[in-house]
């Protein structure tokens, strides 16, 4: 261990201190007027880790000097961070969200409840799980945009928001184990593993199923009271002018498609992102705005979490390396809270002769535990940037995001301990 180690967990842990009280600089926002600007900017979520990796990289030309700073940052790998803001303007752009929505709306009709709470319950269960197919950022974006209306909302009670965004993060984390390639903390593992998606859905899909299902369900049972049951639609949304054609979402979904297939070649899903924003401008009439500032931000937010992440393994790496399997469990569930899950189960990946329960043990409490904070699983910032308005002080309060997550988290850890 050396100074810059030192240093670079101690920035880290600002950084979580920074992301954990994020809510209170939005309080002193809305008291302060004369510094509500700068308030805002510090409890922006989405800019906690970019702020603080610009102090590491800052620091570390200071201590080792600028050539030193300069290798480290361009030695990160920032595929994920790229792909998340690609997916999530794909994923939001409007044409998608109509046709998920119709198709939904037309499975809701045949449920025995009415159309309005079939749809949460969709939002909640099926969307997560369609995440092991579209990936998990694609699906915590059209599962965020298509609940905000309907529960994330001014005059839902607050409790009730916190703990249907608990189930959200949670049924996202677990609900992309059933494909090898759509979870980050999977996808880690998964080559040097050789865990392909048949063995996912053997050992985790199935499991990850069920405990999706009773997550959702429970929540929407709760939340059945205060959803307007009128129609599929809440009472805010807004009505297209003109419908969609279908010609138009398939040619979205064919983009879509086209990312998550090139996902880990930035250099493929990028150009058919600049090909995808010419064809939104090309028929702007079938658009909305693209959630280009929100992807950005979350972006940023990866990015310096990648970034901060990589100065952490001296420290994180030993303690994966030397823990008993069912110990392992629960410490990556713990551990996923304050480091990305993807990174943890990435640090088990480079451990010689791990055990198969070990292995498995790690992989479930990483994704068990990825809607405990706001940084435990990649998709959470998406989610956090597109539902946070919804909250009091448009803002998202640690405590009450862990305290919305623990049951669905344990509901998910008792199901992989199976």
């Amino acid at each position: 261990m050396n100074l810059m180690d030192t240093l670079g967990a101690v920035i880290f842990g600002l950084a979580l201190l920074h992301t954990f009280s994020a809510k209170f600089f939005e309080v002193l926002a809305h008291k302060n007027a004369a510094h509500a600007g700068l308030f805002h900017l510090l409890g922006e979520v989405e800019v906690v880790f970019g702020f603080w990796a610009f102090v590491l990289i800052v620091v570390m030309a200071l201590v080792s000097g600028g050539d030193a700073a300069v290798s480290y940052a361009e030695s990160r790998q920032y595929t994920e961070p790229l792909f998340v803001f690609v997916v999530m303007v794909v994923a939001a752009s409007r044409p998608v969200l109509e046709l998920v929505a119709s198709v939904l709306k037309g499975l809701a009709r045949f449920t025995p409840v009415p159309d309005t709470i079939a749809m949460v319950w969709f939002g909640l269960a099926v969307v997560p799980l369609l995440g092991s197919l579209i990936t998990e950022p694609a699906a915590m974006t059209l599962a965020a945009l298509m609940l905000a209306p309907k529960i994330f909302r001014q005059g839902m009670p607050e409790w009730l928001k916190y703990a249907a965004l608990g189930v959200l993060f949670v049924n996202v984390s677990i609900g992309g184990t059933l494909t090898s390639f759509a979870a980050p903390p999977v996808l880690m593992v998964a080559a040097a593993w050789q865990w392909d998606s048949a063995f996912m859905l053997a050992t985790f899909g199935w499991k990850a199923t069920v405990a999706v299902l009773f997550n959702a369900t429970i929540v929407t049972l709760l939340l059945r009271k205060h959803i307007a049951t009128g129609t599929a639609d809440a009472p805010d949304e807004a009505k297209p002018a003109e419908p969609v054609p279908l010609i138009v979402s398939l040619i979205h979904l064919a983009f879509l498609a086209g990312v998550v297939l090139f996902a880990h070649h930035p250099v493929f899903f990028l150009g058919l992102f600049l090909f995808f924003m010419g064809y939104t401008q090309a028929y702007e009439r079938h658009q909305s705005p693209l959630i280009l500032k929100e992807g950005l931000l979350v972006g940023f937010f990866l990015a310096g979490l990648v970034v901060l992440g990589g100065m952490q393994q001296w420290w994180l790496q030993p303690i994966v390396a030397s823990l008993a399997p069912h110990t392992l469990f629960f410490a990556a569930l713990g551990l996923t809270a304050i480091t990305d899950n993807a990174a943890l189960t990435y640090l088990g990946s480079l451990i010689a002769g791990l055990s198969e329960q070990a292995k498995y043990l790690l992989v479930a409490g990483a994704v068990a535990g990825g809607g405990l904070t706001v940084i435990a699983n990649a998709p959470n910032p998406a989610g956090v940037a597109l539902l946070k308005r919804g909250f009091n002080d448009e803002s998202i309060g640690a405590l009450g995001l862990l305290l919305g997550a623990l049951p669905p988290t344990a509901v998910a850890a008792l199901m992989f301990l199976l």
